[in-house]
């Protein structure tokens, strides 16, 4: 996003995304450092000959970039919090997603519309979660942000929290009224999300507030089938605790997704030797074969793998 160019202008601020410096309207301005002590030199340049739209514009930058002083300068000398990037983001979620929770109350406090979403959906609740931004999230769902409106492939924010492993913040988008069963165009809920990245306790709290452990997502994939193919960046030792879990709350290990595919064969596919004995010490059979006449041992690289799915 940049600003407009006017070759007949003595001072031009070339792009929306630099950082301006704080500063109150009326007053001498103090020599601030930093990324926000550059840009409010650079506003001060050439503020007599910036339109209102390119105020409002530069609200981008300091918003970004934490420099509350500039934001409140700013919203005084005519910028909008109404503004829109080109993806259709306002300010409050320049902020958000950045994290700078002190520009976030600002904005909020001068009227900033909490639950503006932007051309994909997202409101800035969504982006800072998205972002892992967990205190401006807090912030939002304390100041009353519409918990259940999505962003991007109709993800709830509450799917964000767990995909991100935060328990907490789970926790308090439920008790504002998270819908625990809201899903996505691919057919995933919170606790999916949850189980593929081995989080535990999301997964125990959403079991807990009701959730059915048989329950059937995208392509009749169960929870038990997720945790069996946990997600690369999910530490085998809880993906392990998350399957147990789920065994224990009695999921059914012999289900099978629309090709067919048992728990086992997809722990087998994805080389996940823990799962694989554990499931097969709960009664697993190894010699079941999905749609395609395949059995878990057809379906793993590992040779060791493969060896003991195929003992009699």
């Amino acid at each position: 996003m940049h600003l407009i160019d006017n070759l007949q202008r003595t001072c031009r601020i070339a792009c929306l995304g630099l950082v301006l410096v704080p500063g109150i309207a009326g007053m001498a301005q103090a020599e601030v450092p930093g990324a926000c002590g550059d840009l409010q030199r650079r506003y001060d340049a050439g503020k007599s000959v910036l339109s209102e739209i390119e105020i409002s514009n530069a609200l981008f930058g300091a918003a970004d970039n934490g420099c509350v002083s500039l934001v409140a300068r700013l919203l005084v000398d005519g910028a909008s919090f109404e503004a829109r990037d080109r993806f259709g983001a306002k300010p409050l979620s320049h902020a958000a997603r950045k994290g700078q929770l002190d520009v976030v109350r600002l904005l909020l406090a001068r009227g900033a519309p909490i639950d503006a979403r932007n051309l994909a959906g997202a409101t800035a609740l969504f982006v800072a979660i998205d972002a892992g931004s967990a205190a401006v999230a807090r912030e939002l769902i304390d100041d009353g942000a519409d918990v259940n409106l999505t962003g991007r492939s109709d993800l709830a924010p509450l799917a964000v929290a767990a995909f991100m492993g935060d328990d907490a913040l789970v926790a308090a988008l439920l008790a504002r009224g998270a819908s625990p069963n809201a899903s996505d165009r691919t057919g995933k809920t919170a606790i999916v999300y949850a189980a593929a990245r081995a989080a535990l306790p999301i997964v125990r709290r959403l079991l807990e507030g009701g959730i059915d452990v048989n329950a059937r997502y995208g392509n009749d994939l169960t929870l038990l089938m997720w945790a069996a193919g946990y997600d690369d960046a999910a530490p085998p030792a809880d993906a392990l605790k998350v399957t147990a879990m789920l065994l224990d709350r009695g999921a059914r290990v012999g289900d099978r997704d629309d090709r067919g595919r048992t728990a086992l064969m997809i722990a087998a596919e994805q080389g996940h030797a823990n799962i694989v004995d554990l499931l097969l010490s709960r009664g697993a059979d190894a010699r079941a074969k999905d749609n395609a006449g395949k059995m878990a041992a057809d379906l793993t690289s590992s040779t060791d793998l493969r060896e003991r799915l195929q003992r009699p």
